[in-house]
Protein backbone atom coordinates (compact mmCIF):
# COMPACT_ATOMS: atom_id res chain seq x y z
CA UNK A 1 0.00 0.00 0.00
CA UNK A 2 2.84 2.40 0.82
CA UNK A 3 4.16 1.90 -2.72
CA UNK A 4 0.94 3.49 -4.01
CA UNK A 5 0.54 6.16 -1.33
CA UNK A 6 4.00 7.76 -1.28
CA UNK A 7 4.01 8.92 -4.94
CA UNK A 8 0.46 10.19 -4.46
CA UNK A 9 1.37 12.08 -1.27
CA UNK A 10 4.56 13.54 -2.72
CA UNK A 11 2.88 14.52 -5.97
CA UNK A 12 -0.05 16.10 -4.17
CA UNK A 13 2.28 17.94 -1.81
CA UNK A 14 4.28 19.33 -4.74
CA UNK A 15 1.07 20.54 -6.37
CA UNK A 16 0.02 22.19 -3.10
CA UNK A 17 3.41 23.91 -2.77
CA UNK A 18 3.33 25.42 -6.24
CA UNK A 19 -0.34 26.41 -5.93
CA UNK A 20 0.05 28.24 -2.60
CA UNK A 21 1.85 31.47 -3.66
CA UNK A 22 -0.07 31.71 -6.92
CA UNK A 23 -3.33 31.23 -5.05
CA UNK A 24 -2.38 33.97 -2.58
CA UNK A 25 -1.72 36.40 -5.43
CA UNK A 26 -5.07 35.53 -7.02
CA UNK A 27 -6.94 35.94 -3.73
CA UNK A 28 -5.30 39.30 -3.04
CA UNK A 29 -6.18 40.52 -6.53
CA UNK A 30 -9.74 39.13 -6.23
CA UNK A 31 -9.09 37.15 -9.40
CA UNK A 32 -9.86 33.62 -8.27
CA UNK A 33 -11.98 33.14 -11.40
CA UNK A 34 -8.71 33.15 -13.38
CA UNK A 35 -7.84 29.79 -11.91
CA UNK A 36 -11.32 28.45 -12.59
CA UNK A 37 -11.23 29.54 -16.24
CA UNK A 38 -7.79 28.03 -16.84
CA UNK A 39 -8.73 24.84 -14.99
CA UNK A 40 -11.74 24.31 -17.22
CA UNK A 41 -9.58 24.97 -20.26
CA UNK A 42 -7.56 21.85 -19.43
CA UNK A 43 -10.48 19.72 -20.55
CA UNK A 44 -10.59 21.54 -23.89
CA UNK A 45 -6.86 21.01 -24.28
CA UNK A 46 -7.27 17.30 -23.60
CA UNK A 47 -10.15 17.01 -26.06
CA UNK A 48 -8.27 18.84 -28.83
CA UNK A 49 -5.23 16.68 -28.20
CA UNK A 50 -7.31 13.59 -28.88
CA UNK A 51 -8.86 15.13 -31.98
CA UNK A 52 -5.53 16.10 -33.54
CA UNK A 53 -3.50 13.17 -32.18
CA UNK A 54 -0.95 15.22 -30.27
CA UNK A 55 0.42 14.63 -26.75
CA UNK A 56 -2.28 15.39 -24.19
CA UNK A 57 -0.09 17.47 -21.86
CA UNK A 58 1.20 19.51 -24.78
CA UNK A 59 -2.36 20.28 -25.87
CA UNK A 60 -3.40 21.22 -22.35
CA UNK A 61 -0.43 23.53 -21.85
CA UNK A 62 -0.95 25.11 -25.27
CA UNK A 63 -4.65 25.85 -24.68
CA UNK A 64 -4.03 27.15 -21.14
CA UNK A 65 -1.20 29.40 -22.35
CA UNK A 66 -3.28 30.84 -25.20
CA UNK A 67 -6.21 31.43 -22.86
CA UNK A 68 -3.95 33.10 -20.29
CA UNK A 69 -2.58 35.51 -22.92
CA UNK A 70 -6.08 36.19 -24.23
CA UNK A 71 -7.36 36.91 -20.72
CA UNK A 72 -4.47 39.27 -20.04
CA UNK A 73 -5.49 41.33 -23.06
CA UNK A 74 -9.27 41.10 -22.78
CA UNK A 75 -9.65 42.08 -19.14
CA UNK A 76 -8.06 45.47 -19.73
CA UNK A 77 -10.00 46.28 -22.88
CA UNK A 78 -13.37 44.58 -22.52
CA UNK A 79 -16.37 46.60 -21.39
CA UNK A 80 -17.81 43.50 -19.73
CA UNK A 81 -17.34 42.97 -15.98
CA UNK A 82 -14.30 40.78 -15.37
CA UNK A 83 -16.20 38.14 -13.37
CA UNK A 84 -18.85 37.86 -16.09
CA UNK A 85 -16.22 37.53 -18.82
CA UNK A 86 -14.32 34.86 -16.89
CA UNK A 87 -17.53 32.91 -16.22
CA UNK A 88 -18.33 33.04 -19.93
CA UNK A 89 -14.92 31.71 -20.90
CA UNK A 90 -14.96 29.08 -18.16
CA UNK A 91 -18.31 27.64 -19.19
CA UNK A 92 -17.42 27.82 -22.89
CA UNK A 93 -14.08 26.03 -22.61
CA UNK A 94 -15.52 23.32 -20.34
CA UNK A 95 -18.44 22.68 -22.71
CA UNK A 96 -16.19 22.72 -25.78
CA UNK A 97 -13.86 20.25 -24.09
CA UNK A 98 -16.68 17.83 -23.30
CA UNK A 99 -17.91 18.02 -26.90
CA UNK A 100 -14.39 17.46 -28.27
CA UNK A 101 -14.05 14.37 -26.09
CA UNK A 102 -17.47 13.15 -27.25
CA UNK A 103 -16.20 13.15 -30.84
CA UNK A 104 -13.47 10.69 -29.86
CA UNK A 105 -15.54 7.60 -29.00
CA UNK A 106 -12.65 5.23 -29.60
CA UNK A 107 -10.13 7.10 -27.46
CA UNK A 108 -9.24 5.66 -24.04
CA UNK A 109 -10.78 8.49 -22.01
CA UNK A 110 -11.22 8.42 -18.24
CA UNK A 111 -13.44 11.46 -17.97
CA UNK A 112 -13.79 11.16 -14.20
CA UNK A 113 -10.00 11.26 -13.78
CA UNK A 114 -9.77 14.39 -15.95
CA UNK A 115 -12.58 16.09 -14.06
CA UNK A 116 -11.66 15.08 -10.52
CA UNK A 117 -8.06 13.92 -10.75
CA UNK A 118 -6.47 10.53 -10.23
CA UNK A 119 -3.79 11.11 -7.62
CA UNK A 120 -3.37 7.42 -6.83
CA UNK A 121 -2.38 6.81 -10.46
CA UNK A 122 0.81 8.82 -9.98
CA UNK A 123 3.98 6.78 -10.28
CA UNK A 124 7.57 7.60 -9.34
CA UNK A 125 8.18 8.28 -13.05
CA UNK A 126 5.67 11.18 -12.91
CA UNK A 127 7.39 12.93 -10.03
CA UNK A 128 10.50 14.43 -11.72
CA UNK A 129 8.38 16.49 -14.13
CA UNK A 130 6.11 17.66 -11.33
CA UNK A 131 9.08 18.45 -9.09
CA UNK A 132 10.85 20.34 -11.88
CA UNK A 133 7.73 22.36 -12.68
CA UNK A 134 7.21 23.15 -9.02
CA UNK A 135 10.82 24.29 -8.64
CA UNK A 136 10.55 26.47 -11.75
CA UNK A 137 7.30 28.11 -10.63
CA UNK A 138 8.49 28.71 -7.06
CA UNK A 139 11.82 30.07 -8.29
CA UNK A 140 10.18 32.59 -10.62
CA UNK A 141 7.63 33.61 -7.98
CA UNK A 142 10.41 34.12 -5.42
CA UNK A 143 12.45 36.20 -7.86
CA UNK A 144 9.49 38.51 -8.61
CA UNK A 145 7.76 38.30 -5.22
CA UNK A 146 8.11 41.94 -4.19
CA UNK A 147 6.92 43.34 -7.56
CA UNK A 148 4.07 40.81 -7.57
CA UNK A 149 2.94 41.88 -4.10
CA UNK A 150 3.29 45.59 -4.89
CA UNK A 151 1.26 45.21 -8.09
CA UNK A 152 -1.35 43.25 -6.16
CA UNK A 153 -1.76 46.00 -3.55
CA UNK A 154 -1.88 48.91 -6.00
CA UNK A 155 -1.04 48.64 -9.70
CA UNK A 156 -0.81 52.42 -10.10
CA UNK A 157 1.67 52.70 -7.26
CA UNK A 158 3.61 49.75 -8.67
CA UNK A 159 3.79 51.49 -12.05
CA UNK A 160 5.03 54.69 -10.40
CA UNK A 161 7.71 52.64 -8.64
CA UNK A 162 8.82 51.35 -12.02
CA UNK A 163 7.32 47.86 -11.87
CA UNK A 164 6.29 46.45 -15.29
CA UNK A 165 2.67 45.95 -14.27
CA UNK A 166 1.38 44.53 -17.56
CA UNK A 167 4.28 42.10 -17.92
CA UNK A 168 3.85 41.00 -14.31
CA UNK A 169 0.18 40.25 -14.95
CA UNK A 170 1.04 38.22 -18.05
CA UNK A 171 3.80 36.38 -16.18
CA UNK A 172 1.41 35.52 -13.34
CA UNK A 173 -1.14 34.11 -15.78
CA UNK A 174 1.50 32.09 -17.63
CA UNK A 175 2.74 30.63 -14.34
CA UNK A 176 -0.84 29.84 -13.46
CA UNK A 177 -1.31 28.09 -16.82
CA UNK A 178 1.75 25.94 -16.16
CA UNK A 179 0.64 25.13 -12.61
CA UNK A 180 -2.86 24.19 -13.73
CA UNK A 181 -1.43 21.90 -16.42
CA UNK A 182 0.89 20.16 -13.98
CA UNK A 183 -1.77 19.85 -11.28
CA UNK A 184 -4.48 18.41 -13.52
CA UNK A 185 -3.53 14.81 -12.77
CA UNK A 186 -3.59 15.62 -9.06
CA UNK A 187 -6.91 17.46 -8.75
CA UNK A 188 -8.62 17.35 -12.17
CA UNK A 189 -10.06 20.27 -14.08
CA UNK A 190 -13.00 20.84 -11.70
CA UNK A 191 -10.98 20.78 -8.46
CA UNK A 192 -7.78 22.62 -9.35
CA UNK A 193 -9.28 25.97 -8.39
CA UNK A 194 -10.00 24.66 -4.89
CA UNK A 195 -6.34 23.74 -4.46
CA UNK A 196 -5.37 27.25 -5.52
CA UNK A 197 -7.92 29.20 -3.48
CA UNK A 198 -9.01 27.31 -0.33
CA UNK A 199 -5.59 27.02 1.42
CA UNK A 200 -4.85 30.78 1.11
CA UNK A 201 -8.34 31.60 2.32
CA UNK A 202 -7.98 29.16 5.21
CA UNK A 203 -4.79 30.75 6.58
CA UNK A 204 -5.62 34.38 5.84
CA UNK A 205 -6.66 35.18 9.44
CA UNK A 206 -3.36 33.77 10.73
CA UNK A 207 -0.95 35.75 8.55
CA UNK A 208 0.29 39.30 9.08
CA UNK A 209 2.64 39.45 6.10
CA UNK A 210 2.32 38.29 2.47
CA UNK A 211 5.25 35.87 2.66
CA UNK A 212 3.88 34.34 5.87
CA UNK A 213 0.51 33.80 4.24
CA UNK A 214 2.12 32.05 1.27
CA UNK A 215 4.10 29.75 3.56
CA UNK A 216 1.07 28.96 5.72
CA UNK A 217 -1.01 28.33 2.59
CA UNK A 218 1.61 25.83 1.41
CA UNK A 219 1.45 24.08 4.79
CA UNK A 220 -2.36 24.03 4.68
CA UNK A 221 -2.25 22.57 1.18
CA UNK A 222 0.09 19.77 2.26
CA UNK A 223 -2.13 19.06 5.28
CA UNK A 224 -5.17 18.91 2.99
CA UNK A 225 -3.41 16.44 0.69
CA UNK A 226 -2.33 14.31 3.65
CA UNK A 227 -5.78 14.35 5.24
CA UNK A 228 -7.51 13.66 1.93
CA UNK A 229 -5.31 10.66 1.22
CA UNK A 230 -5.86 9.35 4.74
CA UNK A 231 -9.63 9.74 4.42
CA UNK A 232 -9.59 8.06 1.02
CA UNK A 233 -7.65 5.11 2.40
CA UNK A 234 -9.79 4.85 5.54
CA UNK A 235 -13.25 5.16 3.95
CA UNK A 236 -12.58 4.30 0.30
CA UNK A 237 -13.62 7.83 -0.75
CA UNK A 238 -12.51 9.58 -3.98
CA UNK A 239 -9.12 11.18 -3.40
CA UNK A 240 -9.58 14.54 -5.16
CA UNK A 241 -12.86 15.48 -3.46
CA UNK A 242 -11.47 14.21 -0.14
CA UNK A 243 -8.54 16.63 -0.45
CA UNK A 244 -10.86 19.53 -1.20
CA UNK A 245 -13.17 18.68 1.71
CA UNK A 246 -10.18 18.44 4.04
CA UNK A 247 -9.04 21.89 2.89
CA UNK A 248 -12.57 23.20 3.46
CA UNK A 249 -12.54 21.75 6.98
CA UNK A 250 -9.24 23.54 7.66
CA UNK A 251 -10.85 26.75 6.43
CA UNK A 252 -13.84 26.29 8.73
CA UNK A 253 -11.66 25.38 11.71
CA UNK A 254 -9.41 28.43 11.35
CA UNK A 255 -12.25 30.87 10.75
CA UNK A 256 -14.28 29.55 13.69
CA UNK A 257 -11.38 29.61 16.14
CA UNK A 258 -9.45 32.67 14.93
CA UNK A 259 -9.88 35.88 16.94
CA UNK A 260 -12.47 38.23 15.49
CA UNK A 261 -9.90 41.02 15.32
CA UNK A 262 -8.00 39.03 12.66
Amino acid sequence: MWEILWPAWLGGSLAALMAAPLGCLLVWRRLSFFGDSLAHATLLGAGLSLLFHIPVWGGILGVCTLLALMLAGLLNRSRLPSDALLTLLSATTLSAGLIAIRFNPGAPVDLQAWLFGDLLALTPADLPLLAGGTALILGIVAAFWQPFVLATLDERLAAVEGAPVVRLRILLLLLLALAVTLAMKVAGSLLITALLVIPPLAVRPLARQPAAMALLAALAGVLAVSGGLLASFQWDAPVGPSIVLTAAMLFALVHVTAPRSS
